[in-house]
Protein backbone atom coordinates (compact mmCIF):
# COMPACT_ATOMS: atom_id res chain seq x y z
CA UNK A 1 0.00 0.00 0.00
CA UNK A 2 1.22 3.49 -0.84
CA UNK A 3 1.09 5.09 2.61
CA UNK A 4 1.64 8.51 1.07
CA UNK A 5 -1.88 8.32 -0.34
CA UNK A 6 -3.46 6.02 2.24
CA UNK A 7 -6.38 8.38 2.76
CA UNK A 8 -7.59 8.03 -0.85
CA UNK A 9 -8.38 4.33 -0.40
CA UNK A 10 -9.32 4.28 3.28
CA UNK A 11 -11.65 7.30 3.25
CA UNK A 12 -13.47 5.84 0.24
CA UNK A 13 -13.97 2.52 2.00
CA UNK A 14 -17.33 1.71 3.67
CA UNK A 15 -15.32 0.13 6.49
CA UNK A 16 -13.85 3.51 7.41
CA UNK A 17 -17.32 4.84 8.14
CA UNK A 18 -18.25 1.64 9.97
CA UNK A 19 -15.23 1.86 12.28
CA UNK A 20 -15.88 5.52 13.10
CA UNK A 21 -19.67 5.29 13.29
CA UNK A 22 -19.55 6.72 16.83
CA UNK A 23 -19.27 10.15 15.20
CA UNK A 24 -22.91 11.09 15.36
CA UNK A 25 -25.14 13.99 14.44
CA UNK A 26 -25.80 14.88 18.09
CA UNK A 27 -22.09 15.46 18.68
CA UNK A 28 -21.79 17.46 15.44
CA UNK A 29 -24.80 19.63 16.30
CA UNK A 30 -23.47 20.32 19.80
CA UNK A 31 -20.08 21.43 18.48
CA UNK A 32 -21.57 23.54 15.70
CA UNK A 33 -24.05 25.17 18.10
CA UNK A 34 -21.18 26.29 20.30
CA UNK A 35 -18.98 27.45 17.41
CA UNK A 36 -21.75 29.45 15.73
CA UNK A 37 -22.75 31.09 19.01
CA UNK A 38 -19.13 32.09 19.61
CA UNK A 39 -18.44 33.31 16.07
CA UNK A 40 -21.80 35.10 15.78
CA UNK A 41 -21.94 34.60 12.01
CA UNK A 42 -24.66 36.51 10.19
CA UNK A 43 -27.49 34.56 8.48
CA UNK A 44 -26.65 33.57 4.90
CA UNK A 45 -22.90 33.87 5.55
CA UNK A 46 -20.84 31.73 3.16
CA UNK A 47 -18.92 29.01 5.00
CA UNK A 48 -16.70 26.15 3.86
CA UNK A 49 -16.64 22.75 5.54
CA UNK A 50 -13.17 21.62 4.46
CA UNK A 51 -12.75 17.81 4.44
CA UNK A 52 -16.44 17.38 5.18
CA UNK A 53 -16.71 13.60 4.90
CA UNK A 54 -20.38 12.66 4.54
CA UNK A 55 -21.36 16.18 5.57
CA UNK A 56 -22.61 15.87 9.14
CA UNK A 57 -21.04 19.20 10.15
CA UNK A 58 -22.11 20.79 6.86
CA UNK A 59 -25.74 19.88 7.53
CA UNK A 60 -25.50 21.25 11.08
CA UNK A 61 -24.04 24.52 9.77
CA UNK A 62 -26.75 24.78 7.13
CA UNK A 63 -29.45 24.37 9.79
CA UNK A 64 -28.02 27.52 11.38
CA UNK A 65 -29.10 29.50 8.32
CA UNK A 66 -25.67 29.56 6.66
CA UNK A 67 -24.79 29.02 3.01
CA UNK A 68 -22.53 25.99 3.16
CA UNK A 69 -20.12 24.34 0.73
CA UNK A 70 -18.59 21.05 1.80
CA UNK A 71 -15.58 19.52 0.05
CA UNK A 72 -13.79 16.22 0.48
CA UNK A 73 -11.31 14.07 -1.43
CA UNK A 74 -13.55 10.99 -1.08
CA UNK A 75 -15.94 10.69 -4.00
CA UNK A 76 -18.03 8.12 -2.12
CA UNK A 77 -18.45 10.45 0.86
CA UNK A 78 -19.43 13.36 -1.37
CA UNK A 79 -21.96 11.22 -3.24
CA UNK A 80 -23.64 10.42 0.06
CA UNK A 81 -23.38 14.02 1.29
CA UNK A 82 -25.11 15.22 -1.89
CA UNK A 83 -28.25 13.43 -0.72
CA UNK A 84 -28.56 16.23 1.87
CA UNK A 85 -27.88 19.10 -0.55
CA UNK A 86 -30.26 21.99 -1.11
CA UNK A 87 -30.15 25.50 -2.57
CA UNK A 88 -27.92 26.66 0.32
CA UNK A 89 -25.92 23.45 0.84
CA UNK A 90 -23.69 21.92 -1.82
CA UNK A 91 -20.79 19.48 -1.98
CA UNK A 92 -17.77 18.95 -4.24
CA UNK A 93 -14.92 16.48 -4.57
CA UNK A 94 -11.80 18.53 -3.90
CA UNK A 95 -8.22 18.12 -2.66
CA UNK A 96 -7.54 20.66 0.10
CA UNK A 97 -4.02 21.15 -1.24
CA UNK A 98 -5.55 22.91 -4.26
CA UNK A 99 -7.10 26.40 -4.26
CA UNK A 100 -10.90 26.44 -4.23
CA UNK A 101 -12.49 29.91 -3.97
CA UNK A 102 -10.99 33.39 -3.63
CA UNK A 103 -12.20 35.98 -1.09
CA UNK A 104 -15.49 34.13 -0.75
CA UNK A 105 -16.07 32.72 2.75
CA UNK A 106 -16.78 34.35 6.10
CA UNK A 107 -15.60 31.17 7.83
CA UNK A 108 -13.83 27.90 7.05
CA UNK A 109 -14.09 24.80 9.26
CA UNK A 110 -11.64 21.88 9.29
CA UNK A 111 -12.99 19.52 11.93
CA UNK A 112 -12.26 16.18 13.59
CA UNK A 113 -8.56 15.86 12.75
CA UNK A 114 -8.87 16.35 9.00
CA UNK A 115 -5.38 17.65 8.28
CA UNK A 116 -1.84 16.31 8.72
CA UNK A 117 -2.26 13.26 6.47
CA UNK A 118 0.30 14.22 3.87
CA UNK A 119 3.71 12.63 3.33
CA UNK A 120 5.09 16.08 2.51
CA UNK A 121 4.85 18.08 5.74
CA UNK A 122 4.76 21.35 3.78
CA UNK A 123 1.46 20.32 2.21
CA UNK A 124 -0.14 21.34 5.50
CA UNK A 125 0.97 24.88 4.80
CA UNK A 126 -0.68 24.67 1.36
CA UNK A 127 -3.99 24.05 3.13
CA UNK A 128 -3.56 27.20 5.22
CA UNK A 129 -2.51 29.16 2.15
CA UNK A 130 -5.63 28.07 0.26
CA UNK A 131 -7.87 28.82 3.24
CA UNK A 132 -6.38 32.30 3.59
CA UNK A 133 -7.09 32.96 -0.10
CA UNK A 134 -10.65 31.71 0.26
CA UNK A 135 -11.47 33.83 3.32
CA UNK A 136 -12.81 37.34 3.17
CA UNK A 137 -10.98 39.97 5.29
CA UNK A 138 -11.63 39.32 9.00
CA UNK A 139 -12.88 35.82 8.16
CA UNK A 140 -12.43 32.92 10.57
CA UNK A 141 -10.68 29.56 10.21
CA UNK A 142 -11.43 26.85 12.78
CA UNK A 143 -9.12 23.84 13.12
CA UNK A 144 -10.18 20.90 15.30
CA UNK A 145 -7.29 18.48 15.89
CA UNK A 146 -6.40 15.94 18.56
CA UNK A 147 -4.30 17.19 21.47
CA UNK A 148 -0.93 15.71 20.52
CA UNK A 149 0.49 15.83 24.06
CA UNK A 150 -2.51 13.93 25.45
CA UNK A 151 -2.27 11.35 22.67
CA UNK A 152 1.45 10.80 23.25
CA UNK A 153 1.03 10.35 27.01
CA UNK A 154 -1.96 8.00 26.84
CA UNK A 155 -1.58 6.09 23.58
CA UNK A 156 -3.07 2.58 23.45
CA UNK A 157 -0.74 0.58 21.22
CA UNK A 158 -2.91 -2.51 20.59
CA UNK A 159 -6.67 -2.83 20.92
CA UNK A 160 -9.80 -4.04 19.19
CA UNK A 161 -13.07 -2.42 18.13
CA UNK A 162 -16.15 -4.49 17.28
CA UNK A 163 -18.75 -3.20 14.83
CA UNK A 164 -21.48 -5.73 14.17
CA UNK A 165 -19.76 -8.98 13.27
CA UNK A 166 -16.48 -7.30 12.30
CA UNK A 167 -13.59 -7.09 14.75
CA UNK A 168 -11.11 -4.36 13.85
CA UNK A 169 -7.61 -5.13 15.16
CA UNK A 170 -5.83 -1.83 15.63
CA UNK A 171 -2.17 -1.07 16.33
CA UNK A 172 -0.74 2.39 16.97
CA UNK A 173 2.83 3.64 17.13
CA UNK A 174 4.57 6.97 16.90
CA UNK A 175 7.55 7.12 14.54
CA UNK A 176 9.39 10.29 13.52
CA UNK A 177 6.65 12.50 14.95
CA UNK A 178 3.97 10.67 12.98
CA UNK A 179 1.10 8.69 14.50
CA UNK A 180 0.76 5.47 12.50
CA UNK A 181 -2.29 3.24 12.86
CA UNK A 182 -2.80 -0.14 11.20
CA UNK A 183 -6.31 -1.56 10.90
CA UNK A 184 -6.75 -5.27 10.10
CA UNK A 185 -9.99 -7.23 9.92
CA UNK A 186 -11.84 -10.01 8.15
CA UNK A 187 -15.20 -9.58 6.45
CA UNK A 188 -17.01 -12.30 4.52
CA UNK A 189 -13.91 -14.51 4.66
CA UNK A 190 -11.73 -11.81 3.11
CA UNK A 191 -8.85 -10.16 4.93
CA UNK A 192 -8.48 -6.37 4.81
CA UNK A 193 -5.62 -4.13 5.85
CA UNK A 194 -5.53 -0.35 5.97
CA UNK A 195 -3.18 2.25 7.39
CA UNK A 196 -3.57 5.74 8.79
CA UNK A 197 -0.69 8.14 9.13
CA UNK A 198 -1.13 11.55 10.76
CA UNK A 199 1.56 14.07 11.70
CA UNK A 200 1.77 14.92 15.40
CA UNK A 201 0.87 18.58 14.97
CA UNK A 202 1.01 20.90 17.97
CA UNK A 203 -0.03 24.48 18.62
CA UNK A 204 3.32 25.85 17.46
CA UNK A 205 3.03 23.96 14.14
CA UNK A 206 -0.39 25.43 13.41
CA UNK A 207 0.84 28.84 14.50
CA UNK A 208 3.72 28.59 12.03
CA UNK A 209 1.40 27.57 9.17
CA UNK A 210 -0.96 30.39 10.02
CA UNK A 211 1.70 33.06 10.29
CA UNK A 212 3.11 32.15 6.88
CA UNK A 213 -0.40 32.32 5.40
CA UNK A 214 -1.28 35.66 6.99
CA UNK A 215 -3.62 34.32 9.68
CA UNK A 216 -3.42 34.94 13.42
CA UNK A 217 -4.62 32.94 16.43
CA UNK A 218 -7.65 34.43 18.18
CA UNK A 219 -8.62 31.68 20.66
CA UNK A 220 -7.70 28.14 21.68
CA UNK A 221 -10.17 25.62 23.14
CA UNK A 222 -9.78 22.12 24.56
CA UNK A 223 -13.12 20.43 23.84
CA UNK A 224 -16.43 20.79 22.04
CA UNK A 225 -17.82 22.81 24.93
CA UNK A 226 -15.18 25.41 23.95
CA UNK A 227 -13.60 25.27 27.39
CA UNK A 228 -9.99 26.49 27.81
CA UNK A 229 -7.23 24.33 26.38
CA UNK A 230 -5.05 22.39 28.82
CA UNK A 231 -1.89 20.81 27.42
CA UNK A 232 -2.09 17.72 29.65
CA UNK A 233 -5.82 17.02 29.96
CA UNK A 234 -7.67 18.40 26.93
CA UNK A 235 -8.88 15.83 24.41
CA UNK A 236 -8.91 18.30 21.51
CA UNK A 237 -6.86 21.22 20.22
CA UNK A 238 -9.38 23.64 18.69
CA UNK A 239 -7.81 26.79 17.29
CA UNK A 240 -9.66 29.82 15.97
CA UNK A 241 -7.69 31.87 13.42
CA UNK A 242 -8.62 35.19 11.88
CA UNK A 243 -7.56 36.72 8.58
Amino acid sequence: MNTAEWFKDWFNSPYYHLLYNNRNEEEANFFIDNLCAFLNLKPKSNVWDLACGKGRHSVALNKKGLNVIGTDLSENSINEALLSSNSNLDFYVHDMREAFRINYFEAVFNLFTSIGYFENFNDNFLVFKNVAKALKPNGFFVIDFFNADKVISSISHDYQEKRGEIIFKIKKEIVNNVLNKTIAFNCNNKDYYFEESVSILKKEDFESFAKSAGLKIENIFGNYKLEPFDLKTSERLIILFKK
